[in-house]
């Protein structure tokens, strides 16, 4: 389908690169424009891998969930998701337990646009609007308090919107009021790029992930600062690791050539 017969909607600038339809381009879908292809395009040239970590992710985000079941978590709030894709976090939970509550956060609107079309008929599914910088907000938001019951433990996964978070934003801060607001037997799973073995692309990526956001902040990190996001949590084994080597289903193809540097961790809240 060309760009022309996309179609976008009414007050969207498709001049303008995005991220979430630029993880939809390393995904090999189509729900991308030009500016999107061309801005991945660059930071291809810069890391080859950042499409393995996007499936590699995509991958981790599936295990995590059937962990998350499996513990018996019922209640998902999931905070910067990106577009639909073939295997999102309610239809992995729901195929376990059919009543699974998904509520997934944006504050991105292609997002939210194509989420709220695609779980139109998913009664237990919902989209609001928010990000993890409006942890308050968000926990009180009519939509979210229609599906999640914050009485009750709750998973809370933040698998990609850290990495695009400056310091200065204090997002640890906004972490730990989520932690603090949800109950004891709460779970976090927590995603991020890390640069402790690709220091070298860490300046070109960052300068082209601030044109995009049109921020001049580095939100860049390594793997100790990720780690202090799990701060007040349990880290379940094996931790913070790459996310290839979070529980894998086949454990000998997680030990592939490719040097991807994503790292996640689940982590359980034990005491309030």
């Amino acid at each position: 389908m060309s760009d022309a017969s996309r179609r976008p909607g009414a007050g969207l600038d498709t001049s303008v690169p995005n991220i979430a339809r630029m993880n939809n381009y390393f995904l090999d879908g189509k729900d991308n424009f030009a500016a999107d292809r061309k801005a991945a395009e660059e930071v291809l040239a810069v890391a080859p891998e950042v499409k393995a970590m996007t499936y590699e992710s995509q991958a981790f985000l599936g295990r995590v969930v059937r962990y998350l079941v499996e513990q018996g978590m019922t209640q998902f709030v999931v905070i910067g998701s990106g577009l639909p894709n073939r295997r999102n976090v309610h239809q992995v939970a729901q195929e376990i337990v059919p009543d699974t509550r998904v509520v997934y956060v944006s504050n991105d609107p292609v997002v939210l646009s194509h989420a709220r079309a695609t779980l139109a008929t998913n009664p237990y599914t919902t989209a609001v609007e928010g990000d993890v910088l409006h942890p308050r907000e968000l926990l009180t938001d009519p939509e979210l308090l229609r599906l999640v019951d914050l009485d009750l433990p709750v998973a809370v996964l933040i698998l990609s919107a850290l990495q695009f978070i400056p310091d200065e934003d204090d997002p640890q801060k906004s972490v730990a009021i989520l932690r603090d607001t949800v109950p004891v037997g709460s779970y976090f799973a927590i995603g991020h790029v890390v640069f402790d073995t690709r220091p070298d692309a860490q300046g070109p990526l960052v300068e082209i992930f601030q044109r995009i956001l049109g921020r001049g902040e580095d939100a860049s990190r390594r793997s100790e600062q990720v780690l202090r996001f799990f701060d007040g949590l349990e880290l379940v084994d094996p931790g913070l690791v790459y996310v290839r080597h979070w529980n894998p289903d086949n454990p000998l193809a997680a030990q592939g050539r490719d040097k991807t540097w994503t790292m996640g961790g689940v982590a359980r809240k034990v005491k309030g």
